[in-house]
């Protein structure tokens, strides 16, 4: 519950207003519900004995039913308002909460946010925010309201009608309802969170089935796969159905409770009207405004359905927002200016690697140690080494997005730490080893980069030899299908490359550029990347003799 109460004051923040003026509508339905259905009660009894005392003529039937009219149109009026304010309040406020939570996903470190790279984590945030709707429209809200009204009546009763008569009526619904969603609960919460992860493996398997339908025909898996689909779907069924019959045991639990209020209300009112204590009218309001007041424990039998599946996506989301940020650099100056040749700040845009040891990600074993070298603004370093000797953690490194554990790394005589987000980015680019295409045209793909002239695209698509096909493919309108579909894994590789150049760094750090390629595409790949950039500094993770043949130097890792 503390998650969820943390979710739903971050939503109240929000949306205070609305949510404020939508909880007062909740209370005054639940409060003219009740009045509505008491006075009814009264009116019919008390014009009954009016009646059987021969006092009919002279009894005021215009007030009350003209009141009862009131209630039942108001409370109309108010259940439409409370509607309208509360869903769009919430709407809002998960709005401004997925984008609390997606810009936090983007200011994160670089190790947490490739943990929920791919569709699965995609879909599982997703849920989760779709998942919170419920806790202020299904359980804090109408808990709330529920209470207040309980606390109104427990007041209006006691005065109206008679303390004894509140208070079995407040106490046995709050005593009532406390046990009966309480064993609800135990039952529903697992069942609930079991139901929630069925219902995601559904859709990850279904996804991978349209994805993967070709290799999976191919590999002779596609009839396994959708049977997979099947039974996620199948469990996520027979889930919800046990979940449902659980709720319909609370609904029915709910409905002996309320029966045995009211009739308990019955009794102790026909006791008291037998004792002289009180008029048959208000026996029977205290009698009706039990049964109306059964009304404000409806609601929450969603709510202790969804429990376990909201509170799970509430821990999830707070746990999101409640990653520290990344701290921000000592420096707020721009970078300098381009100059001519030189190898350090003073001279040029230089790159240097200054005693740095590095450890391997989430772990404390050193995968680099003591590792020094300067790249100079126009040569190119290869970084050679067998599977596992750092070359991608150390170009992680360079890039800002894996710590250091020793040393320090600079750029133009500043540490890599103390440059601005946006200054850094703009004088250096990684591309590592899985990049990423998504569905749209050759030109959304790299303008992704930055505006550019279609001049200019033709002009990178050269350097990395992708010109002559995209020309026979329908030139820069040529289609990218989901996740690079219909290019080749090279071809693909080559676009990311050609999105990178459009950057023009001074610093381009390379995690094996040319895989995939024949060693006549490679070298001609690598000097058109060179004639495209040819001041910039080149850090390249090689793993073929093309890359480091072409380099100036060669730094080998052990």
């Amino acid at each position: 519950m503390t998650a969820l109460w943390a979710i739903f004051r971050l939503i109240l923040r929000d949306q205070r207003s609305a949510l404020l003026r939508g909880a007062a509508l909740s209370l005054l339905v639940l409060v003219m519900g009740a009045a509505l259905l008491g006075l009814s009660g009264w009116f019919i009894t008390a014009a009954a004995a009016a009646g059987l005392a021969g006092a009919g003529a002279v009894f005021d039937v215009f007030r009350p039913s003209a009141m009862v009219r009131f209630l039942a149109l108001g409370r109309a009026a108010a259940r439409y308002g409370e509607r309208l304010l509360t869903h769009d309040a919430t709407l809002r406020a998960l709005e401004s909460l997925r984008l609390r939570v997606l810009a936090a996903l983007v200011a994160a470190e670089y190790l947490r946010m490739i943990r929920v790279r791919g569709a699965q984590a995609l879909n599982r945030l997703t849920a989760d925010i779709d998942a919170l709707d419920g806790v202020p429209l299904r359980l804090m809200l109408p808990l709330i309201a529920g209470v207040a009204a309980q606390l109104l009546a427990l007041a209006v009763l006691w005065i109206l009608v008679a303390p004894v008569v509140a208070v079995w009526i407040v106490a046995g619904y709050l005593v009532g309802a406390a046990l009966i969603f309480g064993g609800m609960a135990r039952v529903a919460m697992p069942l609930s969170r079991r139901a929630e992860v069925a219902a995601q493996a559904f859709r990850a398997r279904l996804i991978d089935l349209i994805r993967a339908r070709r290799d999976l025909a191919v590999y002779g898996r596609l009839t396994a796969q959708a049977k997979d689909v099947m039974a996620a779907e199948a469990r996520g069924l027979d889930l919800r159905c046990q979940l449902d019959q659980a709720e319909r045991r609370a609904g029915a639990a709910l409905g002996l409770l309320a029966t045995a209020v009211a009739a308990g209300a019955l009794g102790i009112g026909m006791t008291l009207v037998q004792a002289g204590r009180i008029a048959p009218g208000f026996a029977a309001l205290g009698f009706f405004a039990a049964l109306a007041l059964a009304e404000t424990l409806a609601p929450l039998r969603r709510a202790v359905a969804d429990l376990g599946r909201m509170a799970d996506a509430a821990r999830r989301v707070r746990r999101d927002l409640a990653q520290p940020l990344p701290a921000q650099p000592l420096h707020t100056q721009p970078l300098p200016a381009d100059t001519d040749g030189g190898t350090d700040g003073a001279s040029g845009f230089a790159l240097r690697v200054s005693g740095v040891t590095l450890h391997r990600p989430g772990t404390s074993l050193p995968v680099v140690s003591g590792l020094s070298f300067t790249v100079a603004p126009g040569e190119t370093v290869a970084i050679t080494g067998a599977s596992g000797t750092g070359k991608s953690t150390l170009l992680l490194a360079i890039a800002g997005l894996q710590p250091l554990a020793a040393g320090q790394i600079s750029l133009g005589g500043w540490a890599v730490a103390d440059w601005p987000e946006a200054d850094l980015r703009a004088g250096l680019t990684l591309l590592p080893q899985r990049s990423t295409l998504m569905a749209g045209t050759v030109a959304e793909a790299l303008r992704l980069a930055g505006p550019a002239e279609d001049a200019h695209l033709w002009q990178v698509l050269a350097a990395v030899q992708m010109d002559g096909i995209i020309r026979e493919r329908d030139g820069l309108a040529a289609r990218i299908g989901p996740r690079g579909e219909g290019f080749s894994g090279g071809e693909a590789r080559r676009l990311a490359l050609a999105r990178t150049l459009l950057r023009h760094p001074r610093i381009l750090l390379l995690d094996e550029p040319t895989e995939g390629l024949d060693d006549t595409t490679a070298r001609a790949v690598l000097q058109g990347v060179r004639q495209l950039l040819p001041d910039a500094a080149l850090l390249i993770a090689a793993h073929r003799q093309a890359e480091t043949a072409f380099a100036d130097r060669v730094l080998a890792l052990s």
